[in-house]
Order: structure tokens, then sequence, then C-alpha cells
């Protein structure tokens, strides 16, 4: 079954379960810095709606509010999006690639770890 496609909102509270764990949802809206904190009811929403996707669970209920935990792992999330964003390129590699040098976001030790990369996956292919 593929991971469900996640907004920016839901990815920044994904981040913020990955890095705690057990969060409440109080706890998520005030991570975010103040003057791009979302209104609590909004996070309470859009955790909800997480909650149908199955990219969260309910962990526990202390008082009167509930402990939410990630339940899809940072790798299966980013995969997804690396699987859109190659999407939109036609499937090549390539211009994303190429992009990413252009721009200078790409490092030289990243080439480095992409080199290796490669290396291993020509090695295991023989």
């Amino acid at each position: 079954m593929p991971e469900p496609k996640l907004s920016k909102l839901e990815f920044q509270i994904m981040e913020v379960l990955w890095a705690r764990g057990e969060t409440s949802i109080r706890e998520i809206q005030e991570s975010f810095p103040a003057r791009k904190r979302p209104a609590y009811t909004t996070v309470q929403t859009t955790v909800y709606r997480m909650e149908t996707k199955g990219v969260v669970r309910r962990v526990k209920k202390v008082g009167n509010f509930h402990l939410f935990a990630p339940y899809i792992s940072r790798d299966a999330a980013q995969r997804r999006l690396i699987d859109e964003l190659l999407m939109i390129f036609g499937g090549r590699p390539q211009p994303v690639m190429a992009h990413l040098i252009e721009s200078g976001k790409l490092s030289l030790e990243d080439v480095k770890e992409a080199e290796k990369a490669l290396k291993q996956l020509s090695a295991k292919e023989k």
C-alpha cells in the first residue's frame, strides 16, 4: 500500500512527532515559531485527518487530551516525496540532480556520498 500524501502542514507536524515521540496537539501547536504558529483548531483538525489517513495514531489519553505518535517512518514519508518529485520530472533523476548542482544545494560531500552509493549499487549488480 502506498504511503499517503502529506501536505506541508502535515509534514511539519510529522517532524514534531518524529523528534518528540508521543505528543499532545497543544505541544505540537506550540512547537511552531510564534510568528507562523497555526491556530490550535487547525492543528487539531489536521492531526485528526492524519489519524484517518493512518499516518499518526492516538497512543493514550492523559486527563482530557490525547497523545499522538507517528505511525509512518520519516524514511517512508521522504521516499513518497522523492517519488512525487521524480514524477514531476518525468521519472528522470538527472534534471533534479542538475538543478541541485547548479543551484549550489549539493555540496562536494553530497556528491562523494552519491558516488559511494552508486559504487555499492554497482557492486551488488555484479
